[in-house]
Formats: structure tokens, C-alpha cells, sequence
């Protein structure tokens, strides 16, 4: 019986002090749940409060972005009007420009053609003219071996003063080819019997004609003076001086028509004074 009240009473207290080491983890696990509690609701208080802040602040800024979207849209109209108007212009002016280069287009077109034919005609007439140059040459060559042909074949003859031997034209063709000589000036005429006629810078006058004899009389009036031809022939040179330095003047008499008329020409030297203008 002793032993056992002693083993009672040695293992009581042993228990009583678990329970207690118990009992103070427990009290120091509820203090440190009150401290994790308190922290957390004071975390909780802040990260509310916090929350709180920034959702206010999510509110401000949502109606701030609100209002500017609101101007965005107002100033986005008002661009995209403008912008619309201003592309409306542009397109107009494009148009307008397209217009125009396409009607300068057309007339460079034209222009171009036109130049083209013109070249083209030009060429042509080019080589007619060449041709044509080609040829006048050729006839030039021609005529004026002709004419030194028909020159060799003029009569020359000595005129009524001092002996001084010169060409003659007995007819008109023989005439157009002392006139093509060039070295001389020729006036043709047709005189009437007593009429005084101008001819060139003298005046001639018929004073008879006998056609069987092929004789005839001319006063020539020149410088105030006057020289009678009295009973000369047919396509006899007839000569006389004439001007302020006295050059060479020739009358030849052709043919007589009848006994009233003569005709032929005067022959002038080529620096000798031109008869007056009739105006």
C-alpha cells in the first residue's frame, strides 16, 4: 500500500506539469493568434483603406478619361470633317490636274503630228527643190551655152561713128538674147511719122520711111541737142554720146511698116541714166 501511494504521488505532479506546459503553449498560441490577428487586421484596415484610395482614384481617373475620350471624339469630327473637306479639295484638284495633262498631253500629241507632216513635206520639198536645183542647173549650163551660141551668132557691125563696131538684133529674138547678155540696157519702140517720142532718156522722131528701099530719117533729141540720121538702113547701128559724161548710145531701126511707122530699139550702156518714172 505504500508503495503504491508513493507511485501516486510521484506521478501527479508529472502530469500537472505537462498540463500546464500545455496549457502556457496553448495561452502562447492564442496570444500569437491575437498578435497575427490584430496584424492581419491591421494589414487588412490598410490594404482596405488603400483599396479605398485607389479606387477613388480608378473613379477620378476613369471620369477623366472619360472626358478627354468625349474631346477625342469631338476633336476626331471635327479633324475627320476637315480632313474630309481638304481630301475632297485634293481630289478635285487632282482631278483638275489630271485634266489639264492629259488635254496638254492630247496637243503635244497634235503638235508633235503636225511637226511631223511638216518635216516630212519639208523633206519632200527639200528633195523636189534639190531636184529641181539639179535641173535649173542643168538648164542654166543649157541656156548659157545657148546663149553663148546665139551671142556668136549676132551680127556685128560697124556704126555711123568713128567706125565703132557693135552687136545687133535684127529681130525680137535676136533682141531677148542681147538683153540675156546683160551688158547693156534696151528699149524697144515703134515710131510714127512727125511725132516726137520719149525713149528711154531721148526723144526720137520720124521723119520719112521708104519701105521698098529699106531707107529711113530719125532726129535724135538728147542734152538740148539734136542729131538727124538722114536716108540710113535697116538694122544699121546708129550712134551718138549722151549724158553729163558722154557715153555711147545706139539706135538700130528693124523694120518699117510702112511709110509712116519704124520700129526697133535703143541701146543704152548699163550705167547710163534710167528714163523718169511715169507715175
Amino acid at each position: 500500500m505504500s508503495d503504491e501511494k508513493t507511485t501516486v504521488e510521484e506521478t501527479a505532479p508529472a502530469y500537472s506539469g505537462a498540463l500546464l506546459g500545455a496549457i502556457a503553449v496553448a495561452v502562447l498560441a492564442a496570444l500569437g493568434g491575437l498578435v497575427w490577428s490584430y496584424t492581419l487586421s491591421s494589414r487588412l484596415t490598410r490594404q482596405e483603406t488603400a483599396l479605398s484610395e485607389a479606387n477613388q482614384q480608378n473613379a477620378k481617373l476613369d471620369a477623366q478619361l472619360r472626358e478627354t475620350n468625349a474631346r477625342l471624339r469631338v476633336a476626331t469630327d471635327e479633324l475627320g470633317k476637315s480632313v474630309g473637306m481638304t481630301q475632297k479639295q485634293l481630289d478635285e484638284r487632282a482631278q483638275d490636274i489630271l485634266r489639264r495633262e492629259q488635254a496638254d498631253s492630247k496637243r503635244l500629241e497634235t503638235a508633235q503630228k503636225q511637226t511631223a507632216q511638216q518635216v516630212t513635206a519639208v523633206q519632200s520639198d527639200v528633195s523636189s527643190v534639190k531636184t529641181d536645183v539639179g535641173g535649173v542647173k542643168t538648164d542654166l549650163t543649157k541656156t548659157q551655152g545657148d546663149l553663148a551660141t546665139a551671142v556668136s551668132q549676132l551680127t556685128s557691125m560697124k556704126g555711123d561713128l568713128d567706125n565703132h563696131s557693135s552687136l545687133i538684133a535684127r529681130n525680137g529674138s535676136e533682141l531677148e538674147v542681147l538683153k540675156h547678155k546683160g551688158d547693156r540696157n534696151y528699149y524697144e519702140f515703134t515710131l510714127s511719122k512727125g511725132h516726137r517720142k520719149p525713149v528711154g532718156t531721148v526723144s526720137l522722131e520720124l521723119k520719112k520711111a521708104d519701105p521698098k528701099k529699106s531707107r529711113f530719117t530719125v532726129v535724135v533729141f538728147a542734152d538740148d541737142r539734136s542729131y538727124e540720121k538722114k536716108d540710113r538702113n535697116v538694122d544699121e547701128p546708129l550712134q551718138f554720146y549722151s549724158g553729163k559724161e558722154p557715153a555711147l548710145y545706139e539706135i538700130v531701126v528693124n523694120a518699117i511698116g510702112s511709110k509712116n511707122t519704124v520700129s526697133g530699139y535703143l541701146s543704152t550702156p548699163k550705167g547710163a541714166p534710167a528714163p523718169p518714172t511715169v507715175q
